[in-house]
């Protein structure tokens, strides 16, 4: 038989060992709450996700930024802006995003009659959103750049803290990652944009743009690294190709791919 000091030890024995419990049950739910109240605010970016199955309705993929996942196969003979602009465009429609206005990030040299243009003047302003469903972390996440001057660095502060145009991030129109250095060949992460560091155009002489896109022989064009790596590590402006043909792009790691903004 108990005698009723031990019922009244037992009981305050149960309530010691129930409040620790209780305090961590209450402590989760807390701490439960406060993560589906962030998720709330920072909702999941459905960037170019297909539907799932069986769904009634196609949903259009929201990607503002992709690279090709493929070139046109004459090195850098892409037609032209107009030429590049289309294959930015039928790549975006074939998953579904050829409800916007896609443009390559090209730039054009000067020549008679004909001024140069700027890469960074025929992309819009931003924001720019890549493939990724979503956010994964830094540098992964989905959002290229906010705007122009952070894509480019136009700040001493910009230039400082960086875009966010990584090889995690610069991701092709299926979401795949680019071939950079030290991934399985072939290497493709020379991306074609005949641009200096700040986006615009180059003024002198020399051939930076395989002549405005429309040659697959002489000439050369400017390059960048997707994956940052190598050459100056910038994503627009890392080195020169050694000739035009498609050949002399992929023995170099490049393939004739280009970076696609939407301007809309």
């Amino acid at each position: 038989m108990w005698s009723k000091t031990s019922k009244t030890s037992k009981t305050s024995i149960t309530r010691r060992m129930i409040k620790p419990h209780a305090y961590v049950v209450v402590l989760c739910t807390l701490m439960l709450a406060s993560c589906l109240m962030l998720a709330a605010q920072n909702g999941p970016n459905t960037q170019g996700v297909a539907p799932p199955p069986g769904s009634p309705t196609p949903t259009p993929a929201r990607m503002t930024f992709f690279i090709t996942s493929v070139g046109q196969g004459k090195g850098g003979d892409l037609g032209g802006l107009a030429g590049a602009d289309a294959h930015c465009q039928a790549l975006a429609a074939a998953v579904g995003a050829g409800a916007r206005t896609w443009h390559a990030y090209l730039s054009t040299q000067a020549r008679p009659g004909k001024p140069a243009v700027n890469a960074r003047d025929r992309i819009g302003t931003g924001p720019w959103f890549n493939w990724s469903f979503a956010q994964l972390g830094q540098p992964q996440n989905a959002i290229i750049s906010a705007d122009l001057g952070e894509l480019h660095g136009d700040t001493l502060v910009q230039a400082q803290r960086g875009s966010n145009l990584f090889k995690q991030s610069a991701r092709n129109e299926h979401g795949e990652l680019i071939h950079g250095m030290g991934d399985p060949p072939p290497t493709q992460h020379e991306i074609l944009t005949g641009s200096k560091w700040d986006g615009r155009a180059y003024t002198d002489d020399a051939d930076h743009t395989c002549n405005n896109w429309t040659s697959s022989t002489t000439g050369s064009a400017q390059v960048g690294h997707s994956d940052r790596i190598g050459n100056g590590s910038s994503w627009n402006s890392s080195n020169a190709t050694k000739g035009c043909s498609q050949a002399a792009l992929e023995s170099a790691g490049g393939a004739g791919l280009t970076y696609c903004f939407a301007i809309n």
